[in-house]
């Protein structure tokens, strides 16, 4: 690098102290203005299920691929990752690895399947030839859960990112809880006003808005570094090398090298988790055609496949011109990487605009869970369960309307509770579970025409119960002792100890569970199922045939 970028990059880097809270609010409120108007002009007609749910299936491919992108590219891809990658090189990566090949995964094995059979929900395509209300409420309460944990992360996220924007120290919990409680209060507004549509349009905003500033950020770190991504790589690795604790920023091992058996069981939670995701697949609902669902496919893998390229660079950008010390002492601890790296690059300026950005995620992705979890509530368990399927037509958006807010409220204390936590990490707690109690199921479903309803039962409740037990009982809850001090800081729940579990994330024992539960299940027994649904339903998933009929009903 010549001596006028080594200055330059200095320049920019005394420059980031002067964090400025007046602009980081103005830019803030001009994109929650923005958006709200859009959100309410598309939620204009939101009087109907179809429209409150599936925006009305109005939707083209390439809007929908971008939604898609907005949806999956949480906070915890843009915040998350490129802390991780910022505080242990090589390891961190693997997230990014890990969520694009889940992507395919998802797409091949289950998108175009689901979106052919369904109609709302995932409970519809897993309940179409089994028993109806059993089915549907085994699969809403695993709908649920995933959303609740999903909602964790963004939330803890969103905590950390406005307090480094507003200048709050890391030790002020009740300022970074009120912090919390403004957003959740947000999030509620957007899906009540916007439903499907409306939150659809700031998705597909905010993917646009993120992928800009991500490559941006990644043409300025890489124009640093003379565009030699081999140069920023050797640079990444002499500043881990320089640290206190030093470590190989290109060598596996950082942050795994102690257990690689947990590892492989991240590696299988992210991998397998995408294909479970109720709040991605839901996505696929919006667009009229198959034809459209496989165009919106193909933007998406496009977007989604360049925005994990950027944050390799953005992660190492973050580690050579902040350094992990700066990032580790910030509000957001390692979700602070991004909005620092900003700060050093463009000043305060820049660190306002890609905070908004971040934060225009993290709300995105919180109404697409929100509207998810209430729809699953509403659909499923209140009018196909408890209602049977008679419902006045209205009844059902008001109950999804009621669920909403409850959601809202349960997603503003959790994310207090979670503040400081790695928000990659919270989200692949919530892969585990979604990969564990749906997965399996889904993949049955559309694949064995013996698949039987007690097969459904055993493999999503057993799935969903053993992945939560252990993830109670693993060092993440409790027990994790801090490597600098040595005392048990490094848990959700600091100073107690009753981890017995000794693996952070639960998959490759819970998800292999789950799968054997569906066959052993299956295979006890129980009623038959009607082999004419079976044949109906795989016509249906391979063709679409009868699917259009059926959401216009």
């Amino acid at each position: 690098m010549s001596n006028a970028l080594i200055f330059a990059a200095d320049a920019v880097t005394t420059s980031a102290s002067d964090n400025n809270p007046v602009l980081n609010i103005s830019i803030f409120a001009a994109f929650v203005i923005v958006t709200m108007i859009i959100v309410i002009r598309a939620g204009r007609n939101n009087k109907s299920a179809n429209e409150f749910y599936a925006g009305g299936r109005s939707f083209t491919g390439g809007q929908n691929g971008m939604a898609i992108a907005g949806d999956y590219l949480s906070a915890a891809s843009f915040l998350g990752i490129t802390g991780a990658i910022a505080l242990s090189g090589y390891d961190g990566f693997l997230y990014s690895i890990g969520f694009l090949v889940a992507w395919l995964v998802a797409l091949l094995l289950v998108a175009e399947l689901m979106r052919n059979t369904g109609k709302f929900t995932m409970a519809d395509v897993l309940s179409f030839r089994l028993h109806q209300r059993p089915v549907r409420l085994a699969a809403a309460i695993s709908t649920l859960v995933v959303c609740f944990f999903y909602l964790l992360a963004q939330m803890a996220g969103a905590g950390g990112l406005v307090s480094l924007l507003l200048g709050i120290p890391a030790t002020d919990t009740v300022a970074t809880s009120l912090v919390v409680a403004v957003v959740g209060i947000l999030m509620v507004i957007y899906v009540l006003v916007g439903g499907m549509k409306g939150t659809t349009w700031v998705q597909i905003i905010k993917a646009a808005l993120l992928i800009a500033g991500a490559g941006i950020m990644t043409i300025w770190v890489l124009a640093l570094n003379g565009f030699d991504l081999g140069h920023l790589l050797t640079k990444g690795q002499e500043a881990a090398a320089a640290l206190e604790v030093p470590f190989d920023a290109l060598k596996p091992g950082n942050k795994y090298g102690k257990n690689p058996i947990d590892f492989i069981s991240l590696g299988m939670a992210l991998v397998l988790g995408t294909a479970g995701l109720p709040h991605v697949l839901m996505r696929f609902y919006t667009v009229p055609t198959a034809k459209e669902a496989r165009k919106s496919v193909v933007w998406a893998i496009w977007l989604i496949g360049a925005f994990y390229l950027f944050t390799l660079v953005l992660g190492f950008g973050a580690l050579v011109l902040v350094g992990p010390a700066t990032i580790a002492a910030a509000p957001g601890g390692p979700n602070s990487a991004a909005p620092l790296l900003a700060a050093a690059l463009g000043g305060p300026v820049l660190l306002g605009i890609v905070s908004a950005i971040a934060f225009a995620t993290i709300l995105a992705v919180v109404a697409g869970l929100t509207i998810t979890a209430a729809t699953s509530f509403a659909h499923d368990i209140y009018a196909n369960v408890i209602k049977r399927g008679e419902v006045r037509p209205n009844a059902e958006v008001k109950i999804a309307r009621i669920t909403i807010v409850v959601i809202g409220v349960l997603a503003i204390i959790g994310g207090i509770a979670v503040q400081g936590q790695n928000i990659a990490f919270l989200v692949a707690l919530a892969f585990a579970v979604a990969a564990s109690a749906n997965l399996p199921t889904i993949i049955y479903s559309l694949y064995w025409r013996r698949f039987n309803t007690r097969g459904a039962l055993w493999s999503m409740y057993g799935g969903l119960i053993s992945s939560i037990v252990l993830i109670i009982f693993s060092p993440v809850v409790s027990g994790k002792l801090d490597p600098k001090t040595g005392e048990l800081t490094a848990s959700m729940i600091k100073g107690v100890d009753f981890h017995w579990f000794p693996l952070d994330n639960p998959g490759i024992v819970s998800i292999p569970l789950a799968f054997l539960l569906g066959i052993l299940g299956t295979y006890a027994g129980g009623r038959k199922e009607n082999a004419w649904l079976a044949a109906e339903m795989e016509v249906r998933s391979l063709t679409g045939h009868g699917a259009e009929k059926e959401v216009h009903h």
